[in-house]
């Protein structure tokens, strides 16, 4: 019986449910050995660097990822970068199959004048940045001003509001990054708007994250009733309301109707409202928007505009692939067809293969219908057994399953000391040594 030999690279959802389809898939005609390669010392992807720190319940699914990780068929290369430590190529002459699954952690851009000034960001910056992502620890986050604003109408634009408005102290209890932390206790920021180009009705929030806003302790969170109602109006008009528009555009009532507390902390949304050009003397300052109006469906440029006075933007518009030397990209994700990547032995699972769409779970659908895929590619014979370890460089401190496992022991056991689930490491060097 064949064992076949399959490389993962990235440890984050999309890589685990692969791994998992394929351990799922074994059966008396084959069984998989699968070697995972991450390039950061910590793994679990956005589960680790992405949800928000004061959702813990998604990060739950963090157990699944322990369990495939336990199976005797899976090793785990951390701290090792594809293109950079190993060549694609290397991996693709020696393994059956190459899945890629290295997700989309670059922002995209507004392409907007002043969108370069200092106190613009990207919300592929300022995540990691609160999640103790090691790349992004030092990152510039100005929060001396009183006001900021967010542009996106998704999850991740939510999250980035929520955590500017909300008081700290309802985060100190989380895992959020402690560096982070100490500069948000400092904020000064108390108005936050979350501006988005098209209507309430169009938005990309779920009704579970939009039914939470009236909970906020501390936080006036603002819509007007009179949009509310525009926006139900026009999803009439446009035909049958879909169960999901519908239960968005009851969140969206009970918000407008929630009495206001009188807090000094607010979270305030704008619709119809396209940013046109950030301004400011050396950093952002202000924030000009051009008003849209809905006509036949169609989001219309009205001519006219507003301006909000800012010191802090984050544009959460999407993401795309950060490049990787030997891959292939088109349009911001790996150039593939239905996960396939054609004329090689590489396919590709999550964001790095459809984009920034969809849930954590939507990945685990998305990584069985490649390994259906994949298998139905493999050859009668597996290629012969090797190890891929003498391949990389002497001088790279592999974290494998057990190293990694001291490094999330060592996260959690300070973390407890202070009641909170875990205490994230952000140097690169410290996780290293945690992992020895």
């Amino acid at each position: 019986m064949p064992q076949y030999k399959i490389a993962i690279i990235g440890a984050g959802p999309a890589g685990y449910f692969t791994a998992q389809a394929l351990q799922n898939s074994q059966d008396e005609q084959r069984t998989f050995a699968i070697d995972m390669f991450e390039r950061l010392p910590t793994m679990w992807g956005l589960v680790r660097s992405g949800v928000a720190p004061d959702h813990p319940k998604i990060k739950t699914v963090a157990k699944v990822f322990e369990k495939v990780a336990s199976e005797p068929n899976f090793r785990l290369f951390g701290n090792v970068e594809i293109g950079t430590d190993i060549d694609i190529e290397e991996l693709c002459a020696r393994y059956d199959a190459v899945v890629m699954c290295t997700g989309s952690s670059v922002g995209k851009k507004l392409g907007i004048p002043g969108e370069d000034l200092p106190g613009s960001l990207s919300a592929a910056e300022f995540v990691p940045w609160y999640n103790g992502h090691p790349d992004y620890a030092q990152l510039d986050v100005p929060l001396d001003g009183t006001t900021a604003v967010v542009i996106g109408a998704g999850n991740v634009a939510m999250d980035c509001a929520r955590i500017l408005a909300i008081d700290p102290t309802e985060l100190d209890p989380t895992d959020t990054a402690p560096q982070a932390l100490a500069e948000l206790h400092k904020s000064k920021i108390r108005k936050v708007y979350i501006a988005g180009r098209r209507g309430p009705e169009h938005a990309a929030f779920t009704a579970p994250e939009l039914r939470d806003l009236p909970k906020l302790e501390h936080t006036d969170v603002l819509i007007t009733k009179e949009e509310v109602e525009a926006a139900h109006a026009r999803a009439e008009a446009a035909g049958e309301i879909e169960k999901h528009l519908a239960s968005n555009l009851e969140a969206w009532r009970l918000i407008a109707e929630h009495p206001r507390s009188g807090h000094e902390r607010q979270m305030e949304f704008h619709f119809l409202a396209a940013p046109k050009e950030f301004k400011g003397n050396g950093k952002v300052e202000e924030v000009v928007f051009g008003i849209n109006t809905i006509k036949d469906g169609k989001v219309i440029d009205t001519g006219e505009t507003y301006s909000i006075k800012a010191d802090l933007v984050i544009s959460a518009i999407g993401y795309q692939a950060a490049p990787i030397n030997g891959i292939h990209f088109h349009h911001g994700v790996i150039e593939n067809e239905a996960g396939r990547v054609l004329g090689t032995n590489i396919y590709t699972v999550g964001w790095a293969k459809r984009g920034p769409s969809g849930v954590i779970g939507t990945n685990k659908s998305d990584a069985s219908d490649v390994v259906k895929l994949l298998i139905e590619d493999l050859r009668d014979e597996a290629r012969p057994d090797f190890d891929i370890t003498p391949f990389i460089p002497a001088g790279v401190q592999i974290v494998d399953q057990a190293a990694w496992s001291r490094i999330n022991a060592a996260e959690v056991a300070a973390g407890e000391a202070l009641g909170k689930p875990r205490l994230k490491e952000v140097s690169i060097e410290k996780l290293l040594h945690l992992g020895q």
